[in-house]
C-alpha cells in the first residue's frame, strides 16, 4: 500500500531568476503566498535539533516572528528542545507547505533572544497560554493529567489576571547561515535552489533534487 501513495507534481519551474538575492526577502515572498493560498497554520516549522552526543529531536513549532537577523521561536529552556540547544547550539528548521508544493529548509547557528523580547511576545499571548507556560515544566515525566490540570488550576488562582514571563521560558533565534527553498516538479526532477552564507555574501546554488 505505502509504495502505491504518490502524487504527481506539476508547476512552473522555479529558476534563478525567480529568486531575490536576499533569502529573507524570498521567504517573505513564499511566506505570503503561502497566507494567500490559506494553509492553515503557514507559520508551522518542523524543528529539528540534536544532543552534545549527536541524538536527534524534531517536533513542529510556530515561527514568531524573523528578520534579516533569523527566524524566531518561542519554547520552555527546560524543555528538550532547549536542553539540546544549550550542548549544541544548531538547528534546522522546514516549513512543508505541501497543498502548494513547496518547502523551505534553513539550516543555522542559534541563540537566545534578550529577556526583553522574550517579555514582550510573553505579554502578547492569550492569558491561558501564559499560565500554561507556567504549568508545564515541558519535556518532564508528570504523573497524571489530574496533576497537570491542578498545577494549572492553582496558578490562574494565584495570578487571576496577568502572569510574569517565567525565567524558564523565552525566545530563540536561528541565524540562518543555509536557506534551501524546493518546488516540487514532474518526474520527482524537483527544483532546489539553496543560499549558502560566505564572507562576501549569499551564494545561490541549485542541488540536483
Amino acid at each position: 500500500m505505502l509504495a502505491g501513495l504518490r502524487r504527481t507534481y506539476e508547476g512552473r519551474p522555479l529558476l534563478e531568476s525567480d529568486l531575490s538575492s536576499d533569502p529573507i526577502a524570498q521567504f517573505t515572498t513564499w511566506f505570503q503566498d503561502a497566507l494567500d493560498a490559506g494553509l492553515p497554520e503557514p507559520n508551522a516549522m518542523i524543528l529539528a535539533t540534536a544532543s552534545a552526543g549527536g541524538r536527534p529531536s524534531a517536533r513542529t513549532v510556530l515561527l514568531k516572528g524573523y528578520d534579516e537577523r533569523g527566524f524566531v521561536f518561542y519554547t520552555n529552556y527546560e524543555s528538550r528542545k532547549g536542553r539540546d540547544l544549550a550542548e549544541n547550539p544548531r538547528a534546522s528548521l522546514l516549513f512543508p507547505w505541501h497543498p502548494v508544493r513547496r518547502q523551505v529548509r534553513v539550516e543555522g547557528i542559534v541563540t537566545r533572544i534578550s529577556h526583553e523580547e522574550s517579555a514582550h511576545y510573553f505579554a502578547s499571548r492569550p492569558y491561558g497560554s501564559r499560565i500554561g507556560a507556567w504549568a508545564s515544566r515541558q519535556s518532564a515525566v508528570v504523573r497524571s493529567r489530574e496533576d497537570l490540570d491542578a498545577r494549572y488550576e492553582e496558578l490562574a488562582a494565584r495570578w487571576p489576571e496577568d502572569p510574569p514571563v517565567p525565567d524558564f521560558w523565552g525566545g530563540y533565534r536561528v541565524d540562518p547561515i543555509e536557506v534551501e527553498f524546493w518546488q516540487g516538479q514532474l518526474d520527482r526532477m524537483h527544483d532546489r535552489l539553496r543560499y549558502r552564507r560566505t564572507r562576501p555574501g549569499w551564494v545561490l546554488e541549485r542541488l540536483a533534487p
